[in-house]
Order: C-alpha cells, then sequence, then structure tokens
C-alpha cells in the first residue's frame, strides 16, 4: 500500500467518524468542533515551519488575517454583484489562500536571510503592523470595526431546518482534512526530508546539494498557505474580521499550542488547536464560578487563557518535552 492510499484511507476514516460527531453534537458544540479544525488549519502549517524548517514565527496570527480579510472582500462583492452559492464560498476560501501564500512569499524571502531573534523580529512586526493597515486603507478594511463577511445558509438539499453551525463544522473540517492529507504526504516526501535536513544542520544541508533558502522560504510559502486557509474559515464562522479578532496574542497562542501539542508532529497540531478552544472555555467557566465585580471578570477573563496557557507551557515543557502528543506515544503499546 502506497503512503498516498494510506493517507486516504486514514483521511476518510476520520471523516467518517467526524461527520457522525456532528450528528450527535449540539450546535454550540459543533460550533466549538469547527474553531478548533480551523486552528488546525494554522497550527499544521506553523508545525511545519516551526517544528520542521526550524523557522520561528511571532505573527501567524496576521498571515492568517490575510486570508480573513481576502475571503470577507471577495465575499460581500461577490455578492453585490449577485453572485453566491457554495461555489462562491469555495473561489473565496481558494482567494484567501493566495493572498496568504503571496504574503508568506513576501516574508519567506525576508526570513531566508535573517536567523534566530532577527527572523522572529519581523514576523513580530507583522503581527504588530496589522492594526495600522486597517487604519490606513480603513476605506476598505473599516479599521477596528472590521467586516462583516457574507454567508449563504446550508443548501436546500439538506433541509430547510440544518442547523447553520453544523454545516459551518462541515466546511471547516472538509478543509482540515484536506491540509493535514496534504501535508501528511508532503512531509513524506523529498521537500520533507529536505526540510530535516536543514532544521538539522544548514551547512550539511548545502554539503548534500539541498538548496537550503528556497526550502526555507517554500516552508513559510506552505506554512502561510494553511494559516490563510484557517483564517478564511474562521472569518466564515464568525461571519466577521476585524484586526482585534487576529492580533499578537492569537499569534502567541498558535505559537504556544504548537510546542504544547508537540513539536513537529502533525498529531501535535490537533492537541494543540484543541486546547485553543478548550483552554478560554475552561477559563470562561471558572471565571463565571467566582464572585467578582464585571470589571473584575471582564479584566480576568481576558487575561487568564493566555497565563493558563503560558503555566501549561511551563509544565509540558519541564514534566513532557515532547508535548501532548508525545505522552500519547509512551503511553501507547
Amino acid at each position: 500500500m502506497t503512503t498516498l492510499v494510506r493517507h486516504l484511507m486514514w483521511t476518510a476514516i476520520a471523516a467518517a467518524a467526524l461527520l457522525a460527531v456532528t450528528y450527535a453534537l449540539p450546535p454550540f458544540r459543533n460550533y466549538q468542533l469547527a474553531t478548533a479544525a480551523a486552528y488546525l488549519c494554522a497550527t499544521a502549517g506553523l508545525t511545519v515551519l516551526v517544528g520542521l524548517s526550524g523557522q520561528l514565527s511571532l505573527g501567524h496570527g496576521a498571515v492568517m488575517a490575510v486570508g480573513a480579510y481576502a475571503v470577507a472582500l471577495s465575499q460581500n462583492r461577490l455578492a453585490d454583484a449577485g453572485l453566491t452559492g457554495n461555489g462562491v464560498l469555495v473561489l473565496s476560501l481558494a482567494l484567501g489562500v493566495l493572498a496568504a501564500l503571496v504574503g508568506g512569499l513576501i516574508v519567506g524571502l525576508a526570513a531566508a536571510r535573517l536567523r534566530g531573534p532577527y527572523l522572529a523580529g519581523v514576523t513580530l512586526a507583522v503581527a504588530v503592523a496589522l492594526p495600522a493597515v486597517t487604519t490606513v486603507w480603513a476605506g476598505v478594511f473599516h479599521s477596528d470595526q472590521g467586516l462583516s463577511v457574507y454567508l449563504d445558509p446550508p443548501p436546500a438539499g439538506l433541509g430547510y431546518d440544518f442547523p447553520l453551525e453544523r454545516w459551518q463544522s462541515w466546511l471547516a473540517l472538509a478543509g482540515a482534512l484536506l491540509v493535514m492529507l496534504l501535508l501528511a504526504n508532503l512531509l513524506r516526501s523529498r521537500f520533507g526530508r529536505s526540510l530535516r535536513a536543514v532544521r538539522d544542520d544548514e551547512a550539511a544541508a548545502r554539503l548534500a546539494g539541498i538548496d537550503v533558502a528556497r526550502t526555507q522560504v517554500l516552508a513559510f510559502v506552505v506554512s502561510a498557505g494553511c494559516a490563510g486557509l484557517g483564517g478564511g474559515l474562521l472569518a466564515v464562522l464568525t461571519q466577521s474580521v476585524s484586526p482585534g479578532a487576529y492580533s499578537l496574542t492569537l499569534s502567541l497562542f498558535l505559537l504556544m499550542a504548537v510546542v504544547v501539542g508537540g513539536l513537529g508532529r502533525l498529531a501535535g497540531a490537533v492537541w494543540g488547536a484543541l486546547l485553543l478552544v478548550v483552554l478560554p472555555d475552561l477559563t470562561h467557566t471558572i471565571v463565571a464560578s467566582l464572585t467578582l465585580s464585571p470589571a473584575a471578570a471582564q479584566r480576568l477573563e481576558g487575561n487568564l487563557p493566555l497565563a493558563v496557557f503560558g503555566l501549561t507551557l511551563i509544565v509540558v515543557m519541564i514534566a513532557a518535552p515532547g508535548g501532548v502528543q508525545g505522552v500519547v506515544r509512551r503511553l501507547l503499546p
């Protein structure tokens, strides 16, 4: 059995299982599942960049924003022109991925010449500059207010009472499964081996005939495309996009998620995406159980998820350097 056939088989099994899960979950849990799937696109791409090519990015939230804004603009413009339907949504998501690919190529070309803190600084600047861009071109991006995203109702063939959240989870899960299938095959290819060689020793990789700069740029482009799809799907789920939703905090959350989940493993990206959804929900439950003033509760709810994620990161790095996936692999026979 070839690698592609094996991956297709596992993808089909996962799709069937997730389809059954969406029928068992209530609407809100379906929405959370869809959000985790959108985050998975970004964490899987970041796993390729950080875990397998050894390049650090502190600005992947901004890359997600590029995809989200591209989807919002294309969806709204096409709807104004009278073009609607699920085929149009697929086109908008493809445009979101394309915009993120172009952004990733630009950042990747600069990143190929930088190392360590200099590379982190460039990607950090990208994340910080996002609100300024939306303010300078406020006529297009509507500044901090952001844009609404036009979304058609579920197809009529599913029934007029088909839950919107289940339809959104199908869309997001389809995107996440596609990303995981493509990346799983990519990492088994010659490009995947080149990534690992560049990460482990650039000089040795260069002596082996690998074009280090081109490999690093391609890693950035692949990772940006995945993040663009994740951002586009997130815009479709929330039906809005604004700079506050793709802040520097989101970039830090994404980076911590791939480390906690298991750096360098696609399965670790799954754990990281789930944590991105579960931890804020958990902290909201904790804050709601405390007797606090509304102002104090708002401040605590805004900062507690980052604190909990940071504490989780410290504990995992001390107790299980391989992340959650490393623990799972040790426990399995």
